[in-house]
């Protein structure tokens, strides 16, 4: 089997996989979570390699993109597919593109610190942010059924206003974007709240069956004990008056929280 080079193949189980971009200093993920009638696609990485090459290679299903959150990082590849969710409150950056954010500085990080060589038709001045009218509008606590496989999608904001963690209940996998991974996680824009950062970690926090944490950046050997540890650190920066604009970066060690 040939995959496209920029991305690594990871089998999470048989019927869901993880692909990943390690050759840009994002190390970006998206999951293929395989069902009997319908494959949902979790992100679709930033755009510089075609993932929809990828995914064709492994299943022959009808697609379902899922959106964590409408970050370039994370949207790269929706254009390659027809069925694309995301939460209400993001749709309008989906069609739009976010209010204040340039194209200069998109195109600044898209391009740097690249360790791997770049397909041959990806040319950086040519990027830009996707953008369409979504087919569906996701809700808070919403299921979409792939066929014997279903997935909740659970609004979590902070991060961004719409974003969204994914749970699979029935093998306890909690596909958490950007608001878990190990690493900086970032709540100091303008766009992100940190106090909803901070609560959204405590929902998740309370998911009792969690087996595996399938973060959108970094290592993916994370486990429910990294979510405790995480929802700790959280709860006590809200308890100090830190979980607000212009605190800075606070270190618990695997994590930093840079609010």
């Amino acid at each position: 089997m040939s995959f496209d080079e920029w991305f690594t193949i990871e089998e999470i189980d048989p019927m869901t996989f993880s692909i990943s971009e390690y050759g840009h200093w994002e190390k970006v993920h998206s999951y293929l979570v395989i069902g009997d009638k319908y494959a949902a696609l979790i992100d679709t990485g930033i755009g510089i390699g075609n993932i929809r090459n990828v995914v064709d290679q492994l299943i022959f299903l009808p697609i379902k993109v899922i959106t964590t959150h409408v970050h370039w990082d994370h949207i790269g590849g929706h254009g390659q597919f027809n069925e694309i969710y995301v939460h209400e409150l993001e749709n309008d950056w989906l069609k739009n593109g976010i209010p204040g954010l340039p194209i200069e500085v998109i195109r600044h990080d898209v391009s740097r610190d690249i360790s791997k060589p770049l397909p041959v038709d990806f040319r950086i001045e040519d990027y830009e942010p996707f953008r369409c009218e979504p087919t569906s509008i996701l809700l808070d606590n919403e299921t979409i059924d792939l066929g014997n496989r279903t997935l909740t999608c659970l609004h979590t904001p902070g991060h961004s206003p719409g974003h969204i963690c994914i749970y699979e209940e029935e093998r306890g996998y909690l596909y958490t974007g950007d608001l878990i991974y190990k690493g900086t996680l970032f709540a100091f824009y303008p766009t992100t709240d940190p106090l909803l950062f901070v609560k959204s970690v405590e929902k998740i926090s309370q998911i009792e069956h969690v087996t595996r944490i399938l973060p959108g950046h970094n290592e993916l050997d994370l486990n429910k004990d990294f979510i405790v540890e995480l929802n700790k650190s959280c709860q006590e920066l809200l308890n100090k008056g830190l979980a607000r604009h212009g605190t800075g970066i606070h270190d618990y060690k695997d994590v930093k929280i840079y609010f």
